[in-house]
Protein backbone atom coordinates (compact mmCIF):
# COMPACT_ATOMS: atom_id res chain seq x y z
CA UNK A 1 0.00 0.00 0.00
CA UNK A 2 0.89 3.93 -0.45
CA UNK A 3 0.43 6.60 1.57
CA UNK A 4 -1.88 7.83 -0.62
CA UNK A 5 -3.93 4.47 -0.25
CA UNK A 6 -3.36 0.74 -2.00
CA UNK A 7 -2.33 0.66 -5.47
CA UNK A 8 -5.66 -0.92 -7.57
CA UNK A 9 -4.08 -4.65 -7.47
CA UNK A 10 -3.83 -4.35 -3.62
CA UNK A 11 -7.36 -2.86 -3.65
CA UNK A 12 -8.68 -5.74 -5.76
CA UNK A 13 -7.09 -8.05 -3.59
CA UNK A 14 -8.03 -6.67 0.00
CA UNK A 15 -11.72 -6.41 -1.25
CA UNK A 16 -11.85 -9.97 -2.57
CA UNK A 17 -10.26 -11.45 0.68
CA UNK A 18 -12.94 -9.94 2.74
CA UNK A 19 -15.97 -10.40 0.78
CA UNK A 20 -16.71 -13.93 2.60
CA UNK A 21 -18.63 -13.73 5.92
CA UNK A 22 -15.68 -16.32 7.59
CA UNK A 23 -13.11 -13.70 6.64
CA UNK A 24 -15.10 -11.02 8.14
CA UNK A 25 -15.59 -12.68 11.57
CA UNK A 26 -11.79 -13.66 11.49
CA UNK A 27 -10.90 -9.96 11.16
CA UNK A 28 -13.77 -9.08 14.02
CA UNK A 29 -12.15 -12.18 16.66
CA UNK A 30 -8.08 -10.34 15.54
CA UNK A 31 -9.78 -6.47 15.97
CA UNK A 32 -10.39 -7.81 19.78
CA UNK A 33 -6.71 -8.76 20.08
CA UNK A 34 -4.00 -11.32 18.19
CA UNK A 35 -4.89 -15.46 18.78
CA UNK A 36 -2.93 -18.29 17.94
CA UNK A 37 -4.99 -20.60 15.56
CA UNK A 38 -6.19 -24.00 17.52
CA UNK A 39 -8.19 -20.91 19.77
CA UNK A 40 -9.41 -18.71 16.64
CA UNK A 41 -11.07 -21.94 15.20
CA UNK A 42 -12.96 -23.35 18.23
CA UNK A 43 -13.91 -19.62 19.02
CA UNK A 44 -15.32 -19.40 15.22
CA UNK A 45 -16.75 -22.66 15.19
CA UNK A 46 -14.74 -23.79 11.88
CA UNK A 47 -12.06 -26.87 11.52
CA UNK A 48 -8.30 -25.89 11.69
CA UNK A 49 -7.56 -26.45 7.76
CA UNK A 50 -10.55 -24.30 6.66
CA UNK A 51 -9.33 -21.60 8.70
CA UNK A 52 -5.85 -22.02 7.88
CA UNK A 53 -7.12 -21.18 3.85
CA UNK A 54 -8.92 -18.13 5.09
CA UNK A 55 -5.62 -16.92 7.20
CA UNK A 56 -3.77 -17.57 4.31
CA UNK A 57 -5.72 -15.33 2.16
CA UNK A 58 -6.38 -12.70 4.91
CA UNK A 59 -2.30 -12.57 5.38
CA UNK A 60 -1.78 -12.39 1.30
CA UNK A 61 -3.40 -9.24 1.37
CA UNK A 62 -2.21 -7.80 3.99
CA UNK A 63 -4.92 -7.57 5.88
CA UNK A 64 -3.85 -9.83 8.89
CA UNK A 65 0.12 -10.89 9.91
CA UNK A 66 1.24 -14.12 11.57
CA UNK A 67 4.18 -15.07 13.20
CA UNK A 68 5.32 -18.66 15.44
CA UNK A 69 6.10 -18.44 18.95
CA UNK A 70 6.95 -21.36 21.54
CA UNK A 71 4.83 -22.39 24.07
CA UNK A 72 5.92 -22.70 27.48
CA UNK A 73 5.68 -26.47 27.10
CA UNK A 74 7.80 -25.88 23.73
CA UNK A 75 4.57 -26.45 21.18
CA UNK A 76 5.46 -24.03 17.96
CA UNK A 77 1.78 -22.28 18.06
CA UNK A 78 1.04 -19.52 15.24
CA UNK A 79 -0.31 -16.83 16.08
CA UNK A 80 -2.50 -13.92 13.84
CA UNK A 81 -2.99 -10.17 14.33
CA UNK A 82 -4.84 -7.75 12.80
CA UNK A 83 -2.67 -5.55 10.58
CA UNK A 84 -2.62 -1.75 10.22
CA UNK A 85 -4.47 -0.99 7.47
CA UNK A 86 -7.25 1.35 6.68
CA UNK A 87 -9.79 1.34 3.63
CA UNK A 88 -11.95 4.90 2.83
CA UNK A 89 -13.65 4.03 -0.38
CA UNK A 90 -14.61 6.48 -2.16
CA UNK A 91 -15.54 7.26 -5.96
CA UNK A 92 -12.31 9.59 -5.92
CA UNK A 93 -10.12 6.85 -4.36
CA UNK A 94 -11.23 4.24 -6.75
CA UNK A 95 -10.74 6.27 -9.43
CA UNK A 96 -7.11 7.01 -8.10
CA UNK A 97 -6.06 3.04 -7.43
CA UNK A 98 -8.05 1.87 -11.24
CA UNK A 99 -5.29 4.38 -12.24
CA UNK A 100 -2.06 1.64 -11.14
CA UNK A 101 -4.15 -1.83 -12.05
CA UNK A 102 -1.57 -3.62 -13.81
CA UNK A 103 -3.62 -7.27 -13.52
CA UNK A 104 -5.89 -8.10 -16.19
CA UNK A 105 -10.14 -7.60 -15.82
CA UNK A 106 -11.21 -11.23 -15.00
CA UNK A 107 -14.51 -10.18 -17.18
CA UNK A 108 -12.35 -9.67 -20.26
CA UNK A 109 -12.05 -12.87 -22.87
CA UNK A 110 -15.05 -14.00 -21.70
Amino acid sequence: MTEAGPTGDDLVEMLAALANPLRLRIIARLAAGRDYVSHLAREIGVSRPLLHMHLRRLEAAGLIAGSLELSDDGKAMKYYEVTDFSLHLTAAALAEAAKTLTRPDPEEGS
